[in-house]
C-alpha cells in the first residue's frame, strides 16, 4: 500500500521551525503547508523562504483539510495548550522537546491525542544519531553486558543576550527550567533510554553566570531501577561550549558518544581482559568519523528528518511512534525530579506524584 502525502503546518516560527521545515520538505510523503505565529513578520519571513502560506490565525489553519499534522514549535510551556487544540481538530502532532514543562500538561496532551485518535511524537532527534544507534545496538545484542554506570554531560555556553532575546527564555513558566530542561533534555532522554527507568535522584543546581530565574549549572546523581548508578551534568555557562557526551559502561565494555559520534568503543569480547590493573585508554581518536559533528545544524536537520519519517510510517501503519507521548514524558519526569531534589536538598524517588493525584 502506498503512503499518502501528509500535509504539515508548523506552529511557532522561531529558531527551531526551519529545521522542521527542511526535514518535511525533503520527505517524499510529506508536504509543508505553512507557518503560524503570533508575530506576522516572523510567519511571513519563513513563509516566503519556503514558498508556503503563513498566518497568525491558528484556528484557521486547523480548519484546513490540507493540514493533516502540526509541528508544535512554540515556547515549551505552551506545548500542551497548542497541542490539545490541534488534537481536538483531528491533527497528528510533532511536538518539540520537552513535551511540556509539567507532568499535568504532558498528561493532558497525551490524553487529548488518545481521545481524538491522533498520533503524537515528541522530538528527541538524537536517538537517530549514528553513534547513538550503534550504542543501542550493542546494548540490545548483549555485547556491552549489563549496564552498571551511565553519565550524560551537556556543557554548553549561552550568552546573556541569548536569554534576553525572548521573554520566555530562562523562565520557569514557559522555559520550564534552564540548562537541564532546555539544553540537557536530549541527553536525559538518551541516558534513560540506555540505562532504563530511574529509581531516585539527588541533585544540586545554581544560577552562576546569568541574570535569569532558572539554573545554568546542575549536577545530579541517579540510581536506576536495575541497581546501576549514573550522573547528569549540564550547564550553559561553560565557555565557549563543549561537545555533549554520553558514557555507558556495562560488564562487557564502555562506549562514549560525543556529539552523536562514537569516540570510544571498548568491548571485552573483542579485546579480552586487561591486566589486573586495567589499561589506560587513549581517547585522542574518533571511532565513528561520519557523524557530521563539524556541522551541528546538519546533524539536527537530518535527525529531525529521520524522526519525522518514522512518525509518518507510524501514521500509515497505524502504530505508535518510537518516540510517543509516553516516551517524551520520561525525561520530563526525571528533570522535574532533579529540580525537586535541588530545591529540597533531599533524595527524590520516582515516579513523581502528579498534582492531580496528590
Amino acid at each position: 500500500m502506498s503512503e499518502r502525502t501528509v500535509g504539515f503546518a508548523i506552529v511557532g516560527a522561531g529558531v527551531i521551525a526551519p529545521f522542521h521545515a527542511r526535514a518535511i520538505s525533503e520527505l517524499p510523503n510529506a508536504r509543508l503547508v505553512g507557518f503560524v505565529d503570533l508575530q506576522e513578520e516572523r510567519a511571513a519571513a519563513l513563509g516566503t523562504t519556503f514558498a508556503v502560506d503563513h498566518s497568525t490565525d491558528l484556528d484557521a489553519f486547523l480548519e484546513r483539510p490540507d493540514v493533516d499534522a502540526v509541528c508544535v514549535c512554540v515556547p515549551s510551556g505552551r506545548h500542551a495548550e497548542v497541542g490539545v487544540r490541534a488534537a481536538q481538530a483531528g491533527k497528528h502532532l510533532v511536538v518539540e522537546k520537552p513535551i511540556d514543562v509539567t507532568l499535568e500538561a504532558a498528561d493532558r496532551l497525551i490524553a487529548a491525542c488518545r481521545a481524538n485518535g491522533v498520533k503524537l511524537t515528541v522530538i528527541s532527534q538524537h536517538r537517530y544519531d549514528r553513534g547513538v544507534r550503534r550504542l543501542r545496538e550493542l546494548l540490545d545484542s548483549g555485547r556491552l553486558g549489563r549496564p552498571i554506570l551511565g553519565d550524560a554531560v551537556v556543557k554548553w555556553y549561552r550568552t546573556q543576550e541569548y536569554y534576553d532575546s525572548g521573554g520566555w527564555r530562562g523562565t520557569w513558566e514557559l522555559d520550564g527550567g534552564g540548562c537541564l530542561m532546555n539544553q540537557g533534555v536530549h541527553y536525559v532522554d538518551l541516558l534513560q533510554w540506555m540505562m532504563g527507568p530511574v529509581e531516585s535522584v539527588s541533585a544540586h543546581f545554581a544560577t552562576a553566570a546569568h541574570e535569569i530565574e532558572v539554573e545554568d549549572v546542575v549536577v545530579s546523581v541517579l540510581r536506576f531501577q536495575s541497581g546501576a548508578l549514573g550522573s547528569l551534568e549540564a550547564s550553559t555557562a561553560v565557555y565557549p561550549g563543549l561537545p555533549e557526551r554520553l558514557e555507558i559502561t556495562g560488564t562487557g565494555g564502555t562506549v562514549i558518544v560525543e556529539a552523536g559520534s562514537i569516540k570510544v568503543c571498548e568491548l571485552k569480547d573483542e579485546k579480552g581482559e586487561t591486566s589486573p590493573y586495567g589499561a589506560k585508554l587513549r581517547t585522542d581518536r574518533t571511532v565513528d568519523d561520519e557523524s557530521g559533528a563539524d556541522d551541528p545544524a546538519a546533524i539536527s536537520h537530518l535527525s529531525h528528518r529521520e524522526q519525522i519519517s518514522e512518525f509518518l510510517g507510524a501514521i500509515s501503519a497505524e502504530t505508535e511512534p518510537m518516540l510517543s507521548g509516553e516516551e517524551g514524558r520520561k525525561p520530563l519526569e526525571i528533570i522535574l525530579a532533579v529540580y525537586e531534589s535541588a530545591r529540597s536538598g533531599r533524595e527524590v524517588q520516582l515516579p513523581l506524584v502528579s498534582p492531580k493525584n496528590s
